[in-house]
Protein backbone atom coordinates (compact mmCIF):
# COMPACT_ATOMS: atom_id res chain seq x y z
CA UNK A 1 0.00 0.00 0.00
CA UNK A 2 1.10 3.46 -1.15
CA UNK A 3 0.19 6.26 1.17
CA UNK A 4 0.37 9.90 0.83
CA UNK A 5 0.36 12.55 3.16
CA UNK A 6 0.37 16.92 2.45
CA UNK A 7 1.18 19.75 4.74
CA UNK A 8 -0.03 22.78 3.63
CA UNK A 9 1.42 26.20 4.26
CA UNK A 10 -1.42 26.70 6.99
CA UNK A 11 0.06 23.28 8.78
CA UNK A 12 -2.98 21.61 7.80
CA UNK A 13 -2.55 17.95 7.39
CA UNK A 14 -4.33 16.83 3.91
CA UNK A 15 -4.18 12.17 3.48
CA UNK A 16 -5.72 10.00 0.69
CA UNK A 17 -3.46 12.12 -2.14
CA UNK A 18 -1.88 10.18 -5.18
CA UNK A 19 1.46 10.38 -5.85
CA UNK A 20 1.39 13.20 -8.78
CA UNK A 21 -0.10 15.43 -6.24
CA UNK A 22 3.01 15.81 -4.23
CA UNK A 23 4.47 17.52 -7.02
CA UNK A 24 1.66 20.25 -6.53
CA UNK A 25 2.81 23.75 -5.39
CA UNK A 26 -0.15 23.55 -2.91
CA UNK A 27 1.77 21.83 -0.53
CA UNK A 28 4.57 23.12 1.60
CA UNK A 29 6.25 19.22 1.91
CA UNK A 30 4.55 15.67 1.59
CA UNK A 31 5.28 12.70 2.94
CA UNK A 32 4.94 9.44 1.07
CA UNK A 33 4.92 5.32 2.87
CA UNK A 34 5.40 2.15 1.32
CA UNK A 35 3.96 0.32 3.95
CA UNK A 36 3.97 -3.21 3.20
CA UNK A 37 3.86 -2.33 -0.71
CA UNK A 38 3.77 -4.62 -3.55
CA UNK A 39 6.53 -5.20 -6.39
CA UNK A 40 4.78 -3.15 -8.45
CA UNK A 41 4.18 -0.78 -6.20
CA UNK A 42 7.98 -0.87 -5.47
CA UNK A 43 8.73 -0.07 -8.81
CA UNK A 44 7.83 3.70 -8.29
CA UNK A 45 10.75 4.25 -6.58
CA UNK A 46 12.30 3.92 -9.72
CA UNK A 47 9.78 4.85 -11.99
CA UNK A 48 8.51 8.12 -10.54
CA UNK A 49 11.00 9.04 -7.97
CA UNK A 50 13.94 8.18 -9.82
CA UNK A 51 16.08 7.41 -6.61
CA UNK A 52 19.86 6.42 -7.10
CA UNK A 53 19.54 2.54 -7.96
CA UNK A 54 21.85 1.41 -5.09
CA UNK A 55 19.40 2.74 -2.42
CA UNK A 56 16.64 1.27 -3.78
CA UNK A 57 18.37 -2.08 -4.07
CA UNK A 58 18.96 -1.50 -0.58
CA UNK A 59 15.49 -0.99 -0.13
CA UNK A 60 14.79 -4.53 -1.78
CA UNK A 61 17.35 -6.99 -0.90
CA UNK A 62 18.72 -7.82 2.40
CA UNK A 63 19.02 -6.26 6.00
CA UNK A 64 20.93 -3.66 5.95
CA UNK A 65 23.18 -2.12 8.69
CA UNK A 66 21.73 1.44 9.61
CA UNK A 67 23.53 3.94 7.68
CA UNK A 68 23.22 7.41 6.00
CA UNK A 69 24.02 8.07 2.34
CA UNK A 70 23.97 10.85 0.30
CA UNK A 71 23.01 10.94 -3.31
CA UNK A 72 22.93 14.43 -5.03
CA UNK A 73 20.27 16.53 -3.60
CA UNK A 74 18.80 13.30 -1.42
CA UNK A 75 19.76 11.86 1.62
CA UNK A 76 18.94 7.73 2.16
CA UNK A 77 18.51 6.80 5.87
CA UNK A 78 18.77 3.05 6.63
CA UNK A 79 16.72 2.39 10.05
CA UNK A 80 15.86 -0.84 12.11
CA UNK A 81 12.80 -1.20 13.66
CA UNK A 82 12.38 -3.73 16.86
CA UNK A 83 9.85 -6.58 17.32
CA UNK A 84 9.31 -7.14 20.42
CA UNK A 85 8.19 -10.66 20.42
CA UNK A 86 11.20 -11.84 18.95
CA UNK A 87 14.08 -8.94 19.21
CA UNK A 88 14.36 -8.94 15.65
CA UNK A 89 15.29 -6.05 13.69
CA UNK A 90 13.38 -4.81 10.74
CA UNK A 91 14.14 -2.45 8.32
CA UNK A 92 12.91 1.27 7.90
CA UNK A 93 13.89 3.46 4.58
CA UNK A 94 14.01 6.97 4.81
CA UNK A 95 14.55 9.31 1.31
CA UNK A 96 14.62 12.66 2.38
CA UNK A 97 15.02 15.61 -0.78
CA UNK A 98 13.68 18.73 -1.40
CA UNK A 99 10.28 18.64 -0.14
CA UNK A 100 9.02 15.58 -0.11
CA UNK A 101 10.02 12.16 2.59
CA UNK A 102 9.25 8.58 1.11
CA UNK A 103 9.47 5.98 4.12
CA UNK A 104 9.41 2.10 2.90
CA UNK A 105 9.31 -0.72 4.60
CA UNK A 106 8.39 -4.41 3.34
CA UNK A 107 6.19 -4.90 7.01
CA UNK A 108 3.48 -3.31 8.76
CA UNK A 109 5.32 -1.15 11.54
CA UNK A 110 3.15 0.11 14.40
CA UNK A 111 5.07 3.22 15.10
CA UNK A 112 5.29 4.64 11.86
CA UNK A 113 0.66 3.74 11.90
CA UNK A 114 1.21 5.85 15.28
CA UNK A 115 3.44 8.79 13.42
CA UNK A 116 0.60 8.78 10.64
CA UNK A 117 -2.05 9.35 12.49
CA UNK A 118 -1.20 11.61 15.10
CA UNK A 119 0.79 14.21 12.46
CA UNK A 120 -1.79 16.83 12.70
CA UNK A 121 -0.84 17.28 16.73
CA UNK A 122 2.54 16.68 16.65
CA UNK A 123 3.06 19.14 13.79
CA UNK A 124 1.43 21.86 15.24
CA UNK A 125 4.08 22.31 17.78
CA UNK A 126 6.91 22.01 15.08
CA UNK A 127 5.86 25.12 13.07
CA UNK A 128 9.20 26.70 13.53
CA UNK A 129 11.14 23.95 11.63
CA UNK A 130 11.25 25.40 7.96
CA UNK A 131 11.85 22.20 6.69
CA UNK A 132 9.19 19.71 7.16
CA UNK A 133 10.92 16.38 6.19
CA UNK A 134 12.73 17.07 9.05
CA UNK A 135 10.21 17.12 11.03
CA UNK A 136 8.37 13.87 10.22
CA UNK A 137 11.73 12.35 10.18
CA UNK A 138 12.46 12.93 13.28
CA UNK A 139 9.31 11.69 14.76
CA UNK A 140 9.51 8.34 12.52
CA UNK A 141 12.86 7.66 14.47
CA UNK A 142 12.04 9.03 17.68
CA UNK A 143 9.21 6.28 17.53
CA UNK A 144 11.36 3.67 16.40
CA UNK A 145 13.72 4.43 19.41
CA UNK A 146 11.26 4.61 22.08
CA UNK A 147 10.26 1.11 21.22
CA UNK A 148 13.38 -0.03 22.71
CA UNK A 149 12.90 1.15 25.91
CA UNK A 150 9.93 -1.75 26.96
CA UNK A 151 12.30 -4.26 25.15
CA UNK A 152 15.51 -3.33 27.25
CA UNK A 153 13.44 -2.78 30.77
CA UNK A 154 11.80 -6.51 30.08
CA UNK A 155 15.19 -7.61 30.34
CA UNK A 156 16.21 -5.73 32.98
CA UNK A 157 13.53 -6.87 35.36
CA UNK A 158 14.14 -10.66 34.28
CA UNK A 159 17.23 -9.91 35.35
CA UNK A 160 16.38 -8.38 38.38
CA UNK A 161 14.20 -11.33 39.49
CA UNK A 162 16.59 -14.00 38.84
CA UNK A 163 18.98 -12.24 40.69
CA UNK A 164 16.38 -12.46 43.69
CA UNK A 165 15.68 -15.95 43.33
CA UNK A 166 19.22 -17.02 42.30
CA UNK A 167 19.88 -19.87 45.41
CA UNK A 168 15.89 -21.08 45.13
CA UNK A 169 17.22 -23.13 42.09
CA UNK A 170 19.58 -25.77 40.78
CA UNK A 171 22.35 -24.08 38.79
CA UNK A 172 21.88 -25.46 35.61
CA UNK A 173 18.76 -23.84 35.56
CA UNK A 174 19.80 -20.66 36.92
CA UNK A 175 22.33 -21.00 34.08
CA UNK A 176 20.10 -21.33 31.23
CA UNK A 177 18.36 -18.43 32.01
CA UNK A 178 21.51 -16.67 32.07
CA UNK A 179 22.46 -17.42 28.62
CA UNK A 180 19.61 -16.78 27.26
CA UNK A 181 19.37 -13.34 28.81
CA UNK A 182 22.40 -12.84 27.57
CA UNK A 183 21.79 -14.08 23.73
CA UNK A 184 18.74 -11.19 23.74
CA UNK A 185 20.96 -8.33 25.00
CA UNK A 186 23.36 -9.34 22.25
CA UNK A 187 20.45 -9.00 19.59
CA UNK A 188 19.29 -5.71 21.42
CA UNK A 189 22.93 -4.37 20.64
CA UNK A 190 23.02 -5.05 17.37
CA UNK A 191 20.66 -3.11 16.46
CA UNK A 192 20.88 0.27 19.18
CA UNK A 193 24.45 0.50 18.90
CA UNK A 194 24.56 0.78 14.88
CA UNK A 195 21.29 3.11 15.27
CA UNK A 196 23.98 5.01 17.87
CA UNK A 197 26.39 5.53 15.90
CA UNK A 198 24.20 6.52 12.81
CA UNK A 199 22.57 9.28 15.43
CA UNK A 200 26.16 10.65 15.65
CA UNK A 201 27.02 10.74 12.31
CA UNK A 202 23.66 12.52 11.39
CA UNK A 203 24.45 15.29 14.27
CA UNK A 204 27.93 15.42 12.21
CA UNK A 205 26.54 15.44 8.94
CA UNK A 206 27.27 18.53 7.10
CA UNK A 207 24.02 18.22 5.14
CA UNK A 208 21.85 19.12 8.18
CA UNK A 209 24.55 20.91 10.49
CA UNK A 210 22.37 24.20 8.94
CA UNK A 211 18.99 23.00 10.41
CA UNK A 212 19.73 23.84 14.16
CA UNK A 213 16.44 23.30 15.55
CA UNK A 214 16.13 19.60 14.02
CA UNK A 215 20.11 19.16 14.93
CA UNK A 216 18.83 19.91 18.72
CA UNK A 217 16.20 16.93 18.47
CA UNK A 218 18.12 14.80 16.90
CA UNK A 219 20.51 15.09 19.61
CA UNK A 220 17.58 13.97 22.23
CA UNK A 221 17.22 10.88 19.86
CA UNK A 222 21.03 10.44 20.41
CA UNK A 223 21.42 11.03 24.07
CA UNK A 224 18.30 8.23 24.60
CA UNK A 225 20.16 5.50 22.39
CA UNK A 226 23.55 6.73 24.34
CA UNK A 227 21.37 5.74 27.36
CA UNK A 228 20.02 2.36 26.47
CA UNK A 229 23.29 1.27 25.17
CA UNK A 230 24.73 2.42 28.55
CA UNK A 231 21.60 -0.01 30.16
CA UNK A 232 22.52 -2.54 27.68
CA UNK A 233 26.60 -2.82 28.41
CA UNK A 234 25.59 -2.79 32.54
CA UNK A 235 23.16 -5.64 32.24
CA UNK A 236 25.72 -7.68 29.98
CA UNK A 237 28.31 -7.11 32.78
CA UNK A 238 25.67 -7.66 35.93
CA UNK A 239 24.99 -11.77 33.55
CA UNK A 240 28.65 -12.03 33.68
CA UNK A 241 28.91 -11.78 37.14
CA UNK A 242 25.93 -13.78 37.73
CA UNK A 243 27.28 -16.35 35.24
CA UNK A 244 30.82 -16.29 37.34
CA UNK A 245 28.79 -16.31 40.35
CA UNK A 246 27.18 -19.85 39.72
CA UNK A 247 29.95 -21.33 37.58
CA UNK A 248 32.06 -20.67 41.59
CA UNK A 249 28.51 -22.29 42.91
CA UNK A 250 29.14 -25.06 40.49
CA UNK A 251 32.69 -25.56 41.32
CA UNK A 252 32.20 -25.45 45.00
CA UNK A 253 29.39 -28.22 44.87
CA UNK A 254 31.27 -30.48 42.72
CA UNK A 255 34.60 -29.72 45.06
CA UNK A 256 32.42 -31.34 48.21
CA UNK A 257 30.76 -33.78 46.65
CA UNK A 258 34.40 -35.30 44.74
CA UNK A 259 35.74 -34.84 48.46
CA UNK A 260 33.05 -36.79 49.49
CA UNK A 261 33.93 -39.45 47.55
CA UNK A 262 37.37 -39.15 47.97
CA UNK A 263 37.12 -39.63 51.92
CA UNK A 264 34.87 -42.66 51.44
CA UNK A 265 37.03 -44.01 48.73
CA UNK A 266 40.60 -43.67 51.18
CA UNK A 267 38.81 -45.16 53.64
CA UNK A 268 37.90 -48.21 51.69
CA UNK A 269 41.07 -48.84 50.54
CA UNK A 270 42.81 -50.04 52.95
CA UNK A 271 39.47 -52.38 54.27
CA UNK A 272 39.82 -53.87 50.40
CA UNK A 273 43.12 -54.57 50.58
CA UNK A 274 42.42 -56.44 53.76
CA UNK A 275 39.41 -58.43 52.22
CA UNK A 276 41.66 -59.00 49.12
CA UNK A 277 44.66 -60.69 50.88
CA UNK A 278 41.96 -62.99 52.96
CA UNK A 279 39.75 -63.80 49.75
CA UNK A 280 43.19 -65.37 47.97
CA UNK A 281 42.41 -69.39 47.80
CA UNK A 282 46.49 -70.65 49.03
CA UNK A 283 46.13 -73.73 50.78
CA UNK A 284 48.48 -72.46 53.71
CA UNK A 285 47.26 -69.30 55.23
CA UNK A 286 47.32 -69.63 59.07
CA UNK A 287 44.63 -67.56 60.28
CA UNK A 288 42.37 -69.19 58.00
CA UNK A 289 42.24 -72.11 60.49
CA UNK A 290 42.19 -69.71 63.65
CA UNK A 291 39.13 -70.31 65.59
CA UNK A 292 38.66 -66.16 66.06
CA UNK A 293 40.14 -65.26 62.67
CA UNK A 294 37.02 -63.76 61.03
CA UNK A 295 36.27 -61.69 64.09
CA UNK A 296 39.34 -60.34 64.78
CA UNK A 297 39.88 -59.20 60.91
CA UNK A 298 36.59 -57.57 61.34
CA UNK A 299 37.27 -55.74 64.47
CA UNK A 300 40.66 -54.62 62.90
CA UNK A 301 39.01 -53.22 59.85
CA UNK A 302 36.17 -51.42 61.99
CA UNK A 303 39.33 -49.91 64.50
CA UNK A 304 40.78 -48.83 60.93
CA UNK A 305 38.51 -47.27 59.07
CA UNK A 306 37.34 -45.26 62.68
CA UNK A 307 41.08 -44.17 63.01
CA UNK A 308 41.48 -42.60 59.24
CA UNK A 309 37.47 -41.11 59.77
CA UNK A 310 39.07 -39.06 62.95
CA UNK A 311 42.45 -38.74 61.15
CA UNK A 312 40.57 -37.12 58.70
CA UNK A 313 38.30 -35.00 60.63
CA UNK A 314 40.96 -33.78 62.61
CA UNK A 315 42.77 -32.21 58.99
CA UNK A 316 39.29 -30.65 59.12
CA UNK A 317 38.31 -32.86 55.81
CA UNK A 318 34.56 -32.77 57.05
CA UNK A 319 34.42 -29.20 57.07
Amino acid sequence: MIRVMGITRDHRVERGLSLEDTQSLNYVWSWVDFNAPSPEESEKLDTFFHFHPLAIEDCLHVLQRPKMDHYEDMQFLVLHALDPDTLGTVEVNLFLGGNCLVSFHQRVIKEIDEVWEKMDSRLAHRKKWDRGIYAAAYMIIDALVDQYFPCVYAVEDELDELENRGSSESVELLMNQVFDLRGRLLKLRRTIVPMRDLMYRILNSEHIQGEREPSAYFADIYDHLLKLSDMIETDREMTADLRDSYISLNSNRMNGIMKTLTVITTVFMPLTLIVGIYGMNFAYMPELQWRYGYFAVLGLMVMLAVWMILAFRKRGWFK
